[in-house]
């Protein structure tokens, strides 16, 4: 017997079927731009793009890395030209990541092209179940601690 505390198959099925779906938008969306970034990379950069400036370890536990895997995936992305990695004047043993404007632009690229293929696939939900979805996906959100895209998008994001 399923308790209330937890989600039913169909609901996993569902957000499964859509998360493919939904992946599928972000790797054509990035495939469509001259770079040669991973998706792990590109996560990395949305995470710089949200958060701005931060230190490679607070990064790795961003996404859910290991420090060294981080810090071998920002050495290649700076060797890209889309991340900078500086020392603070404060503390020299330190090191902060940010964007570079490449991977600011690729950034901004990519969610442009993602927003337009998305607007393509939601004109084909009936208007009636759109605040549906729309409640369905900000209560995902939500739960995953993923900052509002408006929000995002204005660069409102503290860490």
């Amino acid at each position: 017997m399923q308790s209330s505390e937890e989600p039913a198959d169909e609901l996993v099925d569902a957000v499964m079927t859509a998360s493919r779906a939904l992946l599928a938008v972000v790797v054509r969306s990035l495939a469509a731009v001259d770079e040669d970034v991973t998706l792990p990379q590109y996560r990395a950069l949305v995470v710089l793009a949200q958060r701005g400036r931060m230190r490679p370890a607070e990064l790795a536990t961003a996404l859910a890395v290991t420090p060294p895997t981080c810090t071998r995936m920002c050495g290649r992305l700076e060797t890209k030209g889309l991340v900078v990695r500086e020392r603070p004047a404060d503390d020299r043993r330190a090191v902060d990541v940010s964007l570079s404007e490449a991977g600011r632009d690729l950034v901004e690229d990519v969610s442009r092209r993602r927003r337009d293929e998305l607007r393509t696939l939601l004109a084909d939900v009936p208007p009636a179940r759109r605040a549906a979805v729309v409640e369905g996906l900000r209560s995902l959100a939500d739960a995953a601690g993923e900052v509002p895209e408006p929000e995002w998008a204005l660069g409102r994001v503290t860490p």
